[in-house]
């Protein structure tokens, strides 16, 4: 499980595919999650946010985490 300094894990987890890459980030704060994958996915990126309760967000989806 990955955590943040304080051994808390952390809410927010983005996983962007293109190609035979992938990559994935954690952050406590669903803005600045929402922002990283706002840019990957209009960089050719397939992005995926999953947040704290395990819920998946596609692309079209971001705008209704960010307002959340």
């Amino acid at each position: 499980m990955q955590g943040n300094a304080r051994g808390r894990e952390l809410a927010y987890k983005m996983i962007a595919e293109r190609d035979n890459e992938k990559c994935s980030f954690a952050r406590e704060s669903r803005l600045l999650i929402v922002a990283k994958a706002k840019v990957w996915a209009s960089e050719g990126w397939r992005v995926v946010i999953t947040d704290q309760d395990g819920k998946d967000y596609a692309p079209a989806e971001f705008d209704q985490l960010s307002a959340a």
